[in-house]
């Protein structure tokens, strides 16, 4: 048990964070306390003094990281709060660079409900909470303690620890087995209708694929090439579902017009979350990278303005050029995008009555705080949630949280291979 006084400027019902026994913690100021006031509080694990220094060094990406609340939740806080200095003005000006946002996603319905509905926003990411339980695992005991001490290790100590938790989910084969018959001419859509089939209850048990008019024995061999054949079409531009990375033809992002090119689009999206919780689940490797947002989305980790560069680079050049501009009014910006939705131009506003919102030097915080809003998540909001509700059907979202989204990246797309004699003979 500890005791701490609330800090200055905290409201009741705000949590904020604070290091008690070499370890840093969330606590909520109680609706009955004020500032200056002692509270106490328990501390929910113990740690040595290694360990924290590990998680801290491990989550600190971005300026933030992690730290475990006392009601076992895992929290973000600016890595660097304990340094903050007064700023100037024109310094707190642009603290845009500081600002990040977690998605929220929520269940809306019973999850016993056949197709229960989800809601799905950014929230500041210091208010971004994730649970710590996973219901099917140690009878929903928190594994907090388990997964800050793994999150703090090697990659190949968390894989490790992962293909536990994942065995421990897998329904035996004994106990009831998936048999996916597919076309090969029609691969795409056979696969989606029967993995879309599938209830949320047998996601977790193991998967046979057989393609039709092919005999043969599913041991491995034909499950992995499923996988790569279905992500290889599903992640092909010409689909119209995914478009490239601003910045990286390697690296796929959703494309916002994904509804106008297919009427099932977000059918395929939540097969898409299945089919990339199903490959981490089943050790399989998949053919597309994402950039990095949705990979940041699906750990719940915050985005920030730096990741507007790898969905659209001329908004995030042109958001960076404001930082040199004295009066900002002299680029007649407003409150709106401009889209471009297969050659007919939409203009969408930012916030109500946009168009007559002129930027200034006084509001210019809040339009970049927009325009991160509107291009990391709203206008492809709807895709998004289906995508991580297909993929939490598969793996829980608790067990992700010990990797961070370039080893999530690495499970999922493995290493690439390069061919560097044929890069040679075709390089001038």
């Amino acid at each position: 048990m500890f005791e701490v006084n609330v800090p200055q400027g905290v409201r009741p019902g705000q949590a904020f964070a604070l290091i008690a026994n070499g370890q840093r913690v969330m606590v909520t100021c109680p609706a009955n306390a004020r500032p200056g006031q002692k509270i106490r509080f328990q501390l929910p694990i113990k740690l040595s003094s290694d360990e924290i220094q590990s998680i801290k060094l491990n989550y600190q990406k971005d300026g933030w990281m992690r730290c475990l609340s006392t009601d076992l939740s895992f929290h973000w806080v600016r890595s660097d709060c304990d340094n903050d200095v007064e700023a100037s003005s024109r310094d707190a000006l642009w603290a845009f660079e500081r600002i990040a946002f977690v998605r929220e996603l929520r269940s809306l319905a019973p999850s016993g409900t056949s197709k229960p509905a989800h809601s799905l926003q950014l929230v500041p990411a210091k208010d971004a909470a994730l649970s710590t339980v996973v219901p099917a695992i140690n009878n929903g005991t928190s594994l907090a303690q388990e997964l800050s001490r793994y999150a703090a290790m090697p990659f190949q100590h968390k894989e490790a620890w992962f293909r536990q938790q994942i065995a421990k989910l897998q329904v035996p084969w004994e106990d009831g087995h998936i048999k996916i018959n597919v076309r090969r001419e029609n691969l795409l859509e056979d696969s989606m209708e029967a993995t879309e089939s599938i209830t949320q209850a047998d996601m977790r048990k193991i998967f046979r694929f057989e393609f039709i008019s092919e005999p043969g024995v599913d041991a491995g061999g034909v499950a992995r090439e499923w996988f790569q054949l279905v992500s290889d079409t599903l992640f092909n531009p010409d689909f119209a579902l995914w478009s490239y990375s601003s910045i990286n033809q390697m690296c796929m992002q959703i494309n916002p017009s994904s509804g106008i090119a297919n009427d099932e689009h977000l059918r395929y999206f939540h097969f898409t979350g299945r089919l990339l919780g199903k490959a981490l689940f089943d050790r399989q490797i998949v053919a597309g990278h994402l950039v990095r947002p949705l990979y940041k989305h699906i750990l719940g980790w915050p985005v920030t303005v730096a990741d507007l560069e790898q969905l659209d680079a001329d908004t995030y050049t042109n958001l960076c050029k404001l930082k040199d501009l004295d009066d900002v009014e002299v680029c007649c910006l407003d409150f709106t995008v401009t889209e471009d939705h297969w050659g007919t131009a939409r203009t969408v506003e930012l916030k109500p009555d946009g168009a007559s919102c002129t930027v200034t030097n006084t509001n210019v915080d809040e339009y970049i705080q927009l325009q991160m809003r509107y291009r990391l998540l709203d206008r492809v909001r709807e895709q998004v949630k289906a995508l991580l509700v297909g993929f939490y059907d598969v793996v829980p979202e608790a067990l992700l949280s010990v990797f961070d989204f370039q080893e999530l990246e690495l499970l999922l797309c493995g290493l690439p291979e390069i061919d560097i004699q044929d890069w040679r003979r075709n390089t001038e």
